[in-house]
């Protein structure tokens, strides 16, 4: 069942921030995510939503000094105080703008590293993060990031997310499953959904094309393939659609027409 989400940081960038909102629902998407909304106030972003029809879907928590290359704070030791405070300020705009999930960042690690001392703290944070997102009904999302984007990230690889998810326990702590990393580091994508989507464990998916970030049609992937084994699985969730567009946005957008002809279900506007 797919459905499909629009991610406001990277498509539309002919646009304003603000303007995107619009835009996505004149192309029939009803649901955004993107990163951050932390320079906006919550009120005007829930007026952008709700005046356009469409519901938040997904953002991340605060990451650290993201313009100075900081990709997360929750493997870090010591940074425990100021995740703490990034989470509480996620959970205040996900209350507000109507999201049940928050990808919470990782972060960068040296390759010396003491990757036991760092997968402790990231276990012992996301405990906390779940558990103070379980009383508003918010899932915590981890992503594994491929290092060709973003050296050093501390979570590359789908087995090692699961086992995390699986040690702290919590079950509204889940993996946000992006096909474009997970292609880039590991492939066997059909298998990887297969196994992975009936677990429960996986929340949100996200899509672009392979190698080079564009339309999820473009590349190496195959779209149509994958759309018919998610279908198959009966995942009622959403496919953030996070690539930069090679051109016009809305230009780009057969490969999204195509597919609602091929699944009807879907076409905007049909989901509660």
């Amino acid at each position: 069942m797919p459905r499909f989400a629009a991610n406001l940081s990277t498509l539309y960038p002919e646009q304003d921030f603000p303007d995107r909102f619009a835009a996505a629902s004149a192309d029939g998407f009803d649901a955004v995510e993107y990163l951050f909304p932390y320079a906006y106030a919550a009120g005007e972003l829930r007026a952008r939503l709700d005046g356009h029809g469409l519901r938040q879907v997904l953002f991340n928590a605060p990451p650290g000094d993201w313009e100075h290359g900081e990709r997360g704070l929750a493997a870090l030791p010591g940074r425990e105080a100021e995740l703490r405070e990034g989470v509480d300020r996620a959970l205040e705009y996900a209350a507000a703008l109507g999201s049940p999930r928050v990808h919470l960042m990782a972060g960068l690690v040296a390759p010396d590293a003491d990757r036991a001392r760092h997968r402790d703290t990231y276990v012992a944070n996301l405990a906390y993060a779940a558990r103070q997102a379980a009383s508003a009904g918010v899932d915590i999302l981890i992503e594994p990031i491929n290092t060709r984007d973003i050296p050093g990230y501390f979570l590359n690889r789908q087995a090692d997310a699961h086992a995390v998810v699986q040690e702290v326990g919590a079950p509204n702590l889940k993996v946000q499953l992006d096909l474009y990393h997970c292609q880039i580091v590991e492939g066997d994508l059909t298998t990887t959904l297969r196994r992975d989507l009936p677990s429960g464990r996986v929340g949100h998916l996200q899509i672009a094309g392979v190698p080079d970030r564009h339309e999820p049609d473009r590349g190496e992937l195959n779209l149509r393939h994958l759309c018919a084994v998610i279908d198959d699985l009966e995942y009622d969730g959403w496919i953030g659609c996070e690539y930069f567009p090679a051109a016009g946005t809305s230009e780009g957008l057969d490969w999204l027409r195509a597919l609602r002809t091929e699944f009807p279900h879907t076409s905007p506007k049909d989901h509660a």
